[in-house]
């Protein structure tokens, strides 16, 4: 049988946009550091669909994906491909999040102007249909601007939205949220090698599976993906993988929110350690956990074995009227330190997130906290958020449904800028501390420490000082959060945002310039900073304090750490613990 030629073209291009920083220009890197699980799932399911010929044997489906964060965006020049391919495409704009609205936005009306057909989706759109009584004022624009709006996870109706862009006739809104998928059996998430290649050490990122049991009021997973957990096979992890093997990519950051309660784990985990030992398949893994998963049996050993080398953990709070407040009933504090040694047992870098903000905070309690942390958990890297409502959680829903008066430009919405009132602190008091909790943290005293624990558990130590520094520089000398940073930043005269001045040539190129130069001597200097800490560690040169975060833990402390008596709840807390605790001895280091 002869095969059909294909005649026509259609253009499905896929951006994960950026956002803007506090001058207006677009946040991008000549490498950037947290790939796009989103692009990868929706550009797997179009090779799929392109494959399958959805839109007919003589049409040819060619799929573009661009990161914004290590992309730069020309519009024209995609108005001019499609227009010049007899003028089928369609433009997504893909995982958009409350903070890169704005930006995707801009784009998308830069695309109308170029009569190209637009669809955004994304946690923004679907947050907001999912727990608001009515559509806000910024979607309701983005449909009578001509953008289409898609809500909800696009597994089972990418080919719907397809053939209709193919027929120039994109329905305003496709609300899918009541129709969550399977993911058995889905086609597998991935990305070309030359786009992974934009990321920071080449990682790539796929979904094992979608949905969290948990209820922290100021999440938004749960309300867009849901509660119950969907996963995919083993076999299915097995393909992406082989897959991205194949074109040489090794690291992957699976993006569950919780990958500990996703129910497949231990035969996802079985499946990554058969492919070490029976063909020598090598991965380094990075996965987001819960502060209970070393509860659960077997699980970090074998996420150890897996390849399993970083684990994002939502510490949140030490405060437990703070995690009692936001539903976070999940954690608890007396086994922080427990779960920490155990990840560290196996080999895994900690990186634990602390969000600033919480009702009970003030800034001398975020301040003291740090320094407990410091000094009683063995936590490698720690990052801070402020405490944001974001459309899609409860938190939002609430505030709301209250009329508190909310931060309205969504690009502050980043969890780094202060977007509603606090009953204890004025919002230049919250941003002070925000900013001081890094310098806090980072001390060259305490990087010296984290080091020497590197050494005690025989991890990469001048790896553990590359990444701290790598951190800290983030918001000291670029002024963003590690999660938003990357490997030199790019500007472009006209790429802001509007409403900002268009500054001229000279003036651009001249402040740009210097302030690359100013950038990369703080850089250095900080640099020096932690090298010489690295070399004090490195050496041995201890500071004479006995490191309480490497003892073994033991009932008898709950009596005497800060961490357990420094606030009432905290006393409530370890009076609860007592008889339940005994002395659990860290794990051996890994060889």
């Amino acid at each position: 049988m002869n095969q059909i030629t294909p005649t026509k073209t259609f253009h499905l291009i896929l951006i994960k946009p950026s956002h803007y920083d506090d001058e207006g220009y677009v946040i991008q890197w000549i490498r950037s550091s947290i790939p796009s699980n989103t692009m990868a799932a929706i550009y797997g399911l179009a090779r799929d669909a392109a494959k399958r010929k959805i839109l007919g044997d003589d049409v040819h489906i060619i799929i573009s994906a661009m990161d914004e964060t290590n992309t730069r965006v020309k519009t024209h020049q995609l108005a001019k491909m499609i227009h010049e391919s007899g003028g089928h495409g369609l433009v997504a704009l893909v995982g958009v999040q409350t903070n890169q609205f704005p930006r995707a936005m801009d784009l998308a009306r830069e695309c109308r102007r170029a009569e190209l057909q637009v669809c955004i989706g994304g946690f923004h759109v679907s947050g907001c249909l999912a727990m608001l009584p009515e559509m806000p004022s910024d979607l309701r624009q983005a449909m009578d601007e001509g953008v289409s709006l898609f809500a909800g996870e696009v597994e089972g109706h990418l080919d719907r939205l397809l053939t209709d862009a193919y027929a120039r006739h994109l329905d305003p809104l496709y609300n899918v949220m009541k129709d969550p998928p399977g993911l058995e059996g889905q086609p597998v998430p991935y990305l070309p090698a030359h786009v992974v290649h934009r990321m920071s050490g080449s990682r790539t990122s796929f979904d094992a599976g979608r949905g969290c049991p948990f209820l922290c009021s100021f999440c938004t997973i749960i309300n867009v993906q849901g509660r119950t957990s969907r996963f995919r096979t083993p076999d299915d992890i097995e393909q992406l993988v082989r897959m991205n093997v194949a074109q040489g990519i090794r690291k992957f950051f699976i993006t569950d929110d919780n990958f500990a309660r996703n129910k497949a784990w231990e035969s996802i985990l079985d499946r990554l350690i058969q492919l070490r030992v029976e063909e020598g398949i090598h991965c380094r893994l990075t996965i987001q956990v819960d502060t209970m998963c070393h509860k659960i049996p077997r699980f970090i050993d074998k996420a150890g074995r897996a390849g399993v080398d970083r684990v994002f953990i939502g510490l949140e709070s030490i405060n437990p009227e703070s995690l009692e407040g936001t539903r976070k009933h999940q954690n608890k504090i007396t086994e922080y330190r427990s779960m920490l040694q155990a990840w560290h047992g196996v080999g895994a870098l900690t990186l634990a997130g602390l969000i600033l903000g919480f009702p009970t905070d003030t800034p001398e309690s975020i301040l003291r906290d740090i320094q407990i942390i410091q000094r009683e958990l063995p936590i490698d890297l720690l990052y801070f958020f402020i405490l944001t409502p974001l459309p899609g959680s409860q938190d939002h829903k609430e505030l709301y449904e209250q009329g508190v008066p909310l931060e309205p430009d969504l690009n502050a919405y980043d969890s780094v800028h202060v977007t509603m009132p606090h009953a204890r602190m004025s919002k230049q008091d919250l941003m002070d501390v925000y900013r001081k909790a890094w310098d806090i943290y980072y001390t060259p005293e305490h990087v010296a420490q984290v080091i020497a624990r590197a050494k005690h558990w025989q991890f990469d130590m001048n790896k553990v000082k590359w990444m701290m520094w790598s951190f800290y520089a983030a918001e000291s000398v670029e002024g963003v959060h590690p999660m938003d940073s990357g490997l030199f930043r790019l500007k472009y005269r006209c790429d802001r945002r509007p409403g900002f001045p268009r500054e001229s040539w000279v003036r651009f190129y001249a402040r740009y310039g210097w302030d690359i130069v100013c950038k990369h001597i703080r850089y250095a200097r900080l640099y020096w900073r932690f090298h010489q800490a690295y070399r004090r560690a490195r050496n041995g040169i201890a500071s004479g304090v006995e490191d309480v975060a490497m003892r073994p833990v033991e009932a008898k402390e709950l009596d005497m750490l800060e961490l357990y008596q420094t606030t009432p709840a905290a006393k409530i807390v370890s009076e609860k613990a007592k008889g339940k605790m005994t002395t659990v001895p860290p794990m051996a280091p890994m060889a």
